[in-house]
């Protein structure tokens, strides 16, 4: 996906991306990312979790016209809680 961000920027388009893959996203450098550090699959929120999935897409979409710089990766502030995840970290 940011490989697709990268060329529809060249194209003006603008464009925000969701990561939960820190090291690839340094990578590929897409234009504007936001990394949430979530398991593989769940980069928009926890299943079923409406305020939770509303809240980092609001964060994202919000805060994209604060990155400047290409290639910025801005960390969430959201921790999915499971110690199973926290242990495989």
């Amino acid at each position: 996906m940011g490989l697709i961000a990268r060329a529809l920027e060249e194209k003006g388009i603008p464009t925000v991306s969701l990561s939960s893959a820190y090291d690839l996203t340094t990578l590929v450098k897409p234009p504007r990312t936001f990394f949430v550090n979530y398991p593989l699959g769940h980069t928009s929120g926890k299943p079923f979790d409406r305020a939770n999935q509303t809240a980092i897409l609001k964060d994202a979409l919000g805060g994209a016209r604060e990155i400047t710089t290409p290639g910025a990766i801005v960390t969430l502030p959201y921790e999915w809680g499971d110690p199973f995840w926290l242990a495989g970290a």
